[in-house]
């Protein structure tokens, strides 16, 4: 299976970075809140990130703040357009149907949880 991450990165403001394993690479989406409670969450798609991050925690390179790791697990892609992406999501805090859905500008996509997505101890 594979994995995914959710890091709290503290630049250049606070926001929190989902990426979603993709072979070599993180497809890697910013979102404004933490991936939470119900409603949806306005989301920025970045440019693919390095794996490494999948294990990483600690200060960025070129000054661009510090990433912990809020959430980590593996998922399941059920559906992948370019408008898109739906996944089922096995982690530490988020369990079950989420989509990622392109949206009208000045937000590029919306995050939301579909389905009991909620897990955590």
């Amino acid at each position: 299976m594979p994995r995914y991450v959710v890091l709290t990165h503290d630049h250049p403001v606070l926001h929190w970075d989902l990426m979603l394993e993709q072979g070599e690479v993180l497809r890697t989406w910013r979102l404004a809140r933490p991936p939470e409670g119900d409603g949806p969450i306005d989301a920025e798609e970045l440019a693919d990130h390095r794996v490494a991050y999948l294990d990483y925690e600690g200060p960025v390179s070129g000054g661009r703040g510090t990433v912990a790791r809020w959430d980590v697990g593996t998922y399941e892609t059920i559906e992948a357009t370019a408008e898109r992406v739906i996944v089922r999501l096995a982690g530490e805090k988020l369990r079950g149907v989420a989509e990622l859905r392109r949206a009208a500008e000045p937000v590029a996509w919306i995050f939301q949880q579909t389905a009991s997505s909620q897990g955590g101890s």
